[in-house]
């Protein structure tokens, strides 16, 4: 026991070296990704390995290719880092090792699941009695959300879909902005219903969906089982739908209101930016992530349901051996794995860690954050091409080629990690501030960097 007790300790230090090094550490730099294969390459040994040897082996393999997403000069895919109690309570996690499938395999994951949900739907200004399932990411989150959908617009038409399946089922019209994110078409796809089945709305200016189109596209379609995917925060620029209208329009037609609010759900937390979200408590479904504005560890997102029943019948599932099933649902009834880790340990601890308050505040930070990285690149001189609304920044550098070059020498740089995106046509750079420990001196020294790649690639600056 004192050797297991040594090696978990190791393993903690090496986590919080790393995580200390963060401030001053490159964030990515070139990796011989042949080198980085070898080391962990080899045949698999014949002899157990001690287990101290193997992560004394672990550490110095890995080393050279770790990113740092967690640092505060991470900007890239709209990631926060985790933060401290959270990735704390997520260490416990892996080491008392429960099963959080329900209340009889892990009475504890449950329990914080449950208080967990309650918390993040009072955040969030979801309807207490909405259920919540707890996933690895936006992806599951919108399937399961997109799940319960199809069971209730099929079950409002006399159709069982869990029992006879879409084969000669009545057709299910999908409305979804054309500037909606790539899950939601993939959840279609794992869904049964296709990507046919989906009608791409016009959106304004900044990525939002055009309400007037909405309700032509809703009044044109006639009735029928409909389901319209709406957004919080658009993947580029962060803008988000007219949620109060929209949702207004998809139930005068009958249809399910499903908002993918990966990132820009959060909006809700603080009251500078609530307005934004206006209307997001009459959905039907609602998915976001924790990974992101959060600052939870990796993999962590949330599927909210207003009908726990649709929600239920769409995702759990039954079984003789499987004790503890039924009654109120909660862990796998509400999620596709059975197999779940119970990371609601790590979401208990980082809301418990912020607050509403330390939440609000953190919003609020990353959007006044963005703005600075706006402000600075513009009075540069390089383009800002996005209303900068929440934590997006979209930035130009002159035509696609000089822009590729800007991004990929930013990247080479190591003093940030930003990303490159199109929009509207352009190749421009993605700027995402959701750090929790990014601070005004992060972002003008990768701003600075910013600007000295850029200069030395040379060519005319956009005014």
């Amino acid at each position: 026991m004192d050797e297991l007790r040594h090696l978990l300790r190791r393993a903690a230090d090496h986590a919080a070296d790393y995580r200390l090094s963060l401030p001053d550490r490159p964030v990515g730099v070139p990796v011989d990704q042949a080198a980085l294969t070898e080391a962990f390459a080899g045949p698999l040994p014949d002899a157990p390995t001690p287990p101290g040897q193997v992560l004394a082996d672990l550490v110095p393999a890995a080393e050279p290719g770790l990113v740092a997403t967690a640092g505060p000069r991470y900007f890239g895919f709209v990631v926060g880092g985790a933060s401290p109690a959270a990735t704390a309570a997520d260490m416990l996690a892996v080491g008392w090792d429960q099963i959080a499938f329900n209340a009889v395999t892990s009475p504890a994951a449950v329990a914080a699941e449950t208080a967990a949900g309650g918390w993040l739907k009072d955040l969030l200004g979801i309807p207490a009695t909405a259920s919540v399932g707890f996933v690895t990411g936006a992806q599951a989150a919108n399937t399961a959300g997109l799940a319960a959908a199809r069971h209730q617009v099929l079950a409002d038409a006399g159709w069982d879909v869990e029992r006879r399946g879409l084969s000669g089922a009545p057709a299910v019209r999908v409305f979804a902005g054309a500037e909606r994110h790539a899950t939601i078409d993939r959840s279609l796809r794992l869904l049964g219903l296709g990507t046919d089945a989906l009608h791409a709305v016009p959106t304004g200016p900044q990525g939002a969906i055009d309400p007037d189109a909405l309700e032509a596209a809703l009044r044109d379609a006639g009735p029928g089982p409909t389901i319209v995917c709406l957004q919080a925060g658009n993947v580029n620029t962060g803008a988000c739908d007219d949620l109060r209208r929209a949702c207004d329009l998809v139930h005068r037609y009958g249809g399910w209101a499903h908002v993918d609010g990966a990132f820009g759900l959060w909006a809700a937390a603080s009251p500078s930016t609530r307005h934004l979200v206006d209307g997001l408590e009459n959905a039907d479904s609602w998915a976001c992530d924790g990974h992101k504005w959060l600052n939870l560890p990796y993999d962590s997102a949330f599927a909210f349901c207003a009908r726990p029943d649709a929600h239920t019948a769409a995702m759990s599932l039954a079984a003789a051996y499987l004790v503890g099933s039924g009654g109120v649902p909660a862990g796998a009834d509400l999620t596709a794995e059975s197999s779940r880790r119970a990371r609601g340990f790590a979401v208990w601890a980082g809301l418990r860690e912020l607050g509403r308050d330390g939440m609000a505040a953190l919003v609020e930070r990353c959007c006044a954050l963005a703005r600075r990285f706006a402000d600075g690149l513009a009075e540069a001189g390089f383009e800002v091409v996005n209303d900068v609304v929440l934590n997006q920044v979209l930035v130009g550098f002159g035509d696609d080629a000089r822009t590729e070059r800007v991004v990929a020498a930013a990247q080479v740089d190591g003093t940030c990690w930003v990303g490159g995106t199109t929009w509207r046509g352009r190749r421009l750079m993605r700027i995402s501030v959701s750090n929790a420990t990014t601070t005004e001196a992060d972002v003008d020294r990768s701003v600075a960097a910013i600007i000295r790649v850029a200069h030395r690639d040379g060519g005319d600056m956009v005014h």
